[in-house]
């Protein structure tokens, strides 16, 4: 038999790979775009509502003067900045307090009004110099073609001190001497101690007021009460100091204190105050040399506002922002004050003794600046911010004495 091909022309189903069913000619028709003028009428809408929060949004001043009520975020929220930026701008951490009456700066130009524009010609007359992000002492110094040593002696500044953005410094004439002649060469033996009338010492390399003090059986402050030095005072080599009789340990003397409180020092609140006048009370009756109990002034009014606060970063409370959690104490024993200032001093008296280091319990913290020594007890994330409240501390300490 023959063969005879078959076709098959029933429906036959191809695959195109779909993944769902195609709609068929006759269904219902998709809901279509909105029409361009609604578009339109949307996109108005959401020009206008921009338009308005911006309205809202004052334009940021060079400067601004701190009000009650007034937070760093609600500032920068005002005048349309970010709150990072105002820190940066101030040179403040997140946990940094402000009081009214500050002046931040809000904007970079403010950070240079009137700097001089070009380095000083020589043999010119000196002049004003606002710092800038960057500058060092020498760096200035170089631009205006003088000493480093000159910058610091017409500004009382040593060797340590550090600067900041938005400072006003002087600048002196070119040629200007760096320090003034030493009378005569340092002694090379140290002078015997004083006898009970008093003596001069005529400064050696490496000295320093604390280590002088130390060694003639007195205090800084008698040392700087018996010389009318102020708290900005630098010493050098080839001085001659007038040494108190030894064992006194008066009172900074009036010139001191007029010297000292002539520096515009932040103003301080009842509790401020307060809190200040305990620090000092502790510092004298742990013995803490003036200079100990300036350092905790300055850290107390970098990390609270000298206020005894129930809050912090993270789990830091109290007027030096302590934190349980690194082993300083429960939150109740850092809110008591007192304790908390033990805590800060250290040294034999420290309520934790061989689980933190109080500035006593710091081998040279004599010799270090002031913002160096708050940073080796507070450890913070802003090393030099404590610099800026040290002539306010040496203020706070003649005034609350």
């Amino acid at each position: 038999m023959a063969t005879v091909p078959i076709v098959l022309a029933g429906a036959m189903t191809v695959s195109l790979n779909l993944a769902g069913p195609v709609d068929s000619a006759s269904a219902a028709p998709k809901k279509p775009m909105k029409a361009k003028s609604e578009l339109a009428k949307t996109l108005r809408e959401i020009l206008l509502s921009s338009a308005k929060s911006n309205a809202s949004v004052a334009v940021a001043p060079a400067k601004y003067t701190v009000a009650p009520g007034d937070s760093v975020s609600s500032i920068a929220g005002r005048f349309g900045l970010s709150t990072a930026s105002v820190l940066a701008l101030n040179g403040l951490s997140w946990k940094s307090l402000i009081f009214p009456g500050q002046v931040l700066k809000l904007s970079a130009s403010a950070a240079s009004p009137g700097a001089a524009p070009a380095a000083a010609p020589v043999g010119g007359s000196g002049g004003r110099y606002t710092v800038a992000r960057g500058d060092t002492i020498s760096a200035i110094a170089g631009r205006f073609g003088v000493t480093t040593q000159a910058v610091l002696t017409a500004n009382g500044l040593g060797w340590s001190s550090i600067i900041y953005p938005g400072q006003t410094i002087a600048i002196p004439a070119a040629g200007t001497a760096a320090a003034p002649a030493a009378p005569s060469p340092a002694p090379a033996q140290p002078a015997p101690a004083p006898k009970e009338t008093g003596t001069s010492y005529t400064i050696v390399a490496g000295d320093t007021l604390s280590r002088l003090a130390a060694r003639f059986g007195t205090t800084t402050a008698a040392i700087m009460a018996a010389n009318g030095m102020g708290a900005s005072t630098i010493i050098y080599s080839g001085r001659t100091l007038v040494i108190p009789a030894g064992g006194a340990a008066p009172a900074l003397a009036a010139t001191t204190v007029s010297s000292v409180t002539k520096t515009n020092a932040a103003p301080l609140t009842d509790e401020m105050a307060a809190n200040a006048r305990l620090i000092i009370q502790t510092g004298r009756r742990l013995g803490v040399p003036d200079r100990g109990i300036v350092v905790a002034l300055a850290a107390a009014m970098q990390e609270s506002g000298l206020r005894n606060l129930n809050y912090g970063d993270r789990d830091s409370v109290g007027l030096f922002q302590q934190r349980p959690s690194t082993g300083w104490g429960t939150a109740a024993q850092l809110q008591d004050p007192a304790h908390a200032i033990e805590l800060f001093y250290g040294g034999p008296s420290n309520p934790n003794a061989g689980r933190t280091r109080g500035l006593l319990d710091i081998h040279g913290w004599q010799s270090m600046s002031i913002a160096q020594a708050a940073q080796a007890v507070q450890i913070s994330a802003y090393p030099t911010a404590y610099a800026k409240w040290e002539s306010s501390a040496w203020s706070w300490l003649a005034q609350y004495r």
